[in-house]
């Protein structure tokens, strides 16, 4: 079996309906499974959820430390520039704290990055070297 991926990415929030209702917002589809304590989001090959923070500690049985946003990041690539804007403004409609206004970088793609209402940072880039399939997956 290969090991090398990941299946689940979970996110801890400190209020799972302000979460849910920021994810909807940006035109997110919540999955079965969820309930009062967790939110589940199908992605292409895996999930994300969204874990209310103290039932988070409670599973994990030991405290969750604070961190400075920025240590780790969240991307979503789409096949071009106009779409990236698209997703950028949909974020600061839904209430993101933006960071990096979309902008062509040094590496010849093109992206910008905001936070979740949690402080979980989203980057999002169109990457020239990333071929994107039909279901928006890299392609490869």
């Amino acid at each position: 079996m290969e090991s090398q991926r990941v299946t689940l990415i979970t996110l801890a929030v400190a209020d799972l309906e302000k979460s849910r209702s920021f994810y909807a917002d940006l035109g997110w589809r919540e999955a079965e499974g969820g309930n009062d304590k967790i939110a589940f989001y199908r992605l292409s090959g895996q999930y994300l959820a969204l874990y209310d923070r103290k039932s988070l500690v409670a599973d994990l049985g030991i405290p969750i430390k604070q961190r400075a946003t920025g240590a780790i990041s969240l991307s979503t690539n789409y096949p071009t520039e106009a779409e990236v804007d698209a997703a950028y403004a949909a974020a600061d409609n839904a209430g993101a704290l933006l960071m990096v206004t979309p902008a062509k970088t040094e590496w010849g793609g093109y992206s910008g990055s905001y936070t979740d209402p949690d402080g979980h940072l989203w980057e999002v880039a169109y990457n020239p070297f990333w071929p994107l399939d039909d279901r928006g997956a890299v392609a490869g």
